[in-house]
């Protein structure tokens, strides 16, 4: 076990730590079971179990995820501890995604994470999945500098975050209605892709050329807005198929090219306004559409354009994981900021 001390300054209780800690890391907040052991800020083991069934269903399941979620959790842990070489007995606290996501997904991690706190005299430290979206950038060398911008972009959410401090953020600007990763689903469902359909829009997009033009929503100020686009593109598809029945076959590359192209425009329009309104020049992405191949060569064109210091994250911390859980616990490990047994699973969590 670690060595601490505590110190109790203006009301705040700071632990002084000795020696860096080791905390066990837990997410489930949808279809994907991770479990990490983060040793300080250096990541030892990040495992993530993938949940397979949902394809046939073209979407996640909640019902069967929380299912999948029972069966795969101890044995992820299992292989998390493993990997790192420690044990239960060598932890100091144990983390977990509270929220935001599904509701029954999300009951299993924190069960596991609370029975486990207690069990073994630990703190527990519950952690907001879009935060550890954004602070996954501290699980590797180079760091963000403080103040920096980060465009965090996933199936459920679309945001743009003003990050001070690992635990201070600020929301800039978000999505009005959808995501940007769900546009790209319904984009893939659309084509007759299938479920996830995202990375594969991504891929056949670069075979393809942005030949098809789709108008932008123009949203006030830094908010966004991707119904729109949706619907356009539905109407594009019909228009097509009606002239061609195999309109889509034969035109997949450029379709995707052109949507792609599309909405990585609508992201960086409102994100270089954030960059020009703020002065900021560190510039993160983090979400998992931040995986996308056209939005990373996006960012750092523009980036270098515009004389920003671009930060985008390895794949592996693009998408759902523990290891990003375990980072930000760690910040909130430091200022003593912990949960009691009373903390419960929240679907819809405040930022």
């Amino acid at each position: 076990m670690m060595s601490v001390s505590c110190i109790l300054v203006r009301d705040t209780l700071y632990i002084c730590v000795m020696e860096q800690p080791y905390i066990l890391a837990i997410e489930s907040s949808c279809d994907d079971t991770s479990a990490a052991v983060i040793h300080g800020q250096k990541v030892l083991s990040n495992i993530v179990s993938v949940q397979t069934a949902h394809a046939a269903y073209g979407g996640v399941v909640p019902e069967l995820a929380s299912r999948e979620h029972q069966q795969h959790i101890i044995p992820v842990v299992d292989a998390a501890l493993k990997g790192a070489g420690v044990t239960m007995q060598d932890l100091d606290a144990i983390a977990v995604t509270r929220g935001p996501g599904l509701l029954g997904s999300l009951i299993v991690g924190v069960t596991y994470a609370k029975a486990s706190a207690l069990a073994l005299g630990v703190p527990l430290v519950e952690v907001h999945h879009m935060h550890a979206h954004v602070l996954a950038h501290f699980a590797e060398a180079p760091y963000p500098e403080f103040p920096f911008l980060c465009l965090t972009v996933s199936g459920g959410h679309t945001q743009i975050i003003l990050v001070n401090g690992p635990l201070d953020m600020e929301i800039l600007g978000q999505t009005k209605d959808d995501a940007v990763g769900e546009a790209f689903d319904k984009t893939a469902k659309m084509l007759g892709l299938p479920y996830p359909g995202g990375p594969l829009v991504d891929k056949y997009a670069q075979q393809g050329e942005a030949i098809y033009p789709f108008t932008l929503a123009k949203v006030p100020e830094l908010d966004y807005s991707f119904s729109g686009i949706k619907t356009a593109i539905l109407y594009f598809l019909r228009a097509g198929i009606k002239e061609d029945p195999e309109f889509i076959k034969h035109n997949m590359n450029n379709i995707c090219a052109s949507v792609q192209q599309a909405l990585i425009d609508m992201l960086m329009v409102k994100l270089k306004l954030a960059a020009q309104q703020t002065g900021i020049k560190d510039i993160a992405i983090a979400g998992g559409v931040s995986a996308n191949s056209g939005l990373r060569a996006r960012l750092k064109s523009d980036g270098l354009a515009a004389d920003w210091n671009c930060y985008i994250p390895d794949f592996e911390y693009c998408r759902d994981n523990a290891a990003m859980i375990g980072i930000a616990a760690y910040f909130k490990y430091l200022k003593a900021d912990f949960s009691g047994q009373d903390m419960t699973a929240s679907a819809r969590m405040e930022f």
